[in-house]
């Protein structure tokens, strides 16, 4: 994937300023909620709290993202994605801090003091959007493949067994492993660039 790439696919976002698209939420739900909800765990949430943070950050989206869409300076929505994240984050570490340590706020301080900076939120943000996206492409690039092809690229790719190991225990000649590892990289490298692509 492309890491200089800071655009999520114009049509997607679009179709999330309706409410009732649940293809589109359902889309948008299978990329961005495992992006924000590993993130959140990497950054030490508990998984329950991270659910909350997923939900948070949604329901943020949803109201916002008319009005995101009419600014002129409105940046990627990748940027703007980030922004409510790490602001529901904070919301969610003050609130729950202040509700376990009285008014005071010095729990919440010294969680704030370990949110990552906005810069690594982002590159954190980004890999885990990578990540997710190559995902989403291997599923549907496996659902159309025969398993043994998918083995082949699997057992090479993933497992960084050599061709020659892999074509023993598929019990086929090196040359088709080869052959169906290549034909499998192709596909999800398509099937991603046809995700970034996207009008």
């Amino acid at each position: 994937m492309n890491p200089t790439h800071e655009q999520t696919r114009a049509s997607l976002i679009l179709r999330l300023q309706d409410a009732e698209d649940m293809a589109a939420w359902d889309e948008f739900a299978a990329i961005y909620g495992p992006v924000v909800f590993n993130v959140a765990i990497s950054r030490g949430f508990q998984a329950a709290d991270a659910d909350n943070l997923v939900q948070e950050v949604f329901m943020s989206v949803a109201s916002s993202v008319s009005n995101w869409l009419q600014r002129d300076d409105r940046g990627s929505f990748r940027a703007w994605l980030l922004r409510i994240a790490r602001n529901a984050a904070v919301d969610m570490i003050t609130q729950k801090a202040t509700r376990s340590l009285g008014r005071d706020g010095s729990e919440a301080r010294i969680h704030l003091s370990v949110l990552p900076a906005p810069c690594e939120l982002s590159s954190a943000l980004d890999l885990e959007y990578e990540r997710m996206v190559f995902q989403w492409a291997s599923e549907r690039v496996r659902e159309s493949v025969a398993e043994h092809t998918w083995q082949a690229f699997w057992l090479t790719s993933i497992e960084e067994l050599s061709v020659e190991a892999a074509a023993t225990k598929l019990g086929t000649r090196p040359g088709n492993v080869y052959l169906a590892r290549s034909r499998v990289m192709a596909r999800i490298k398509e099937l991603v660039q046809q995700y970034q692509d996207q009008p």
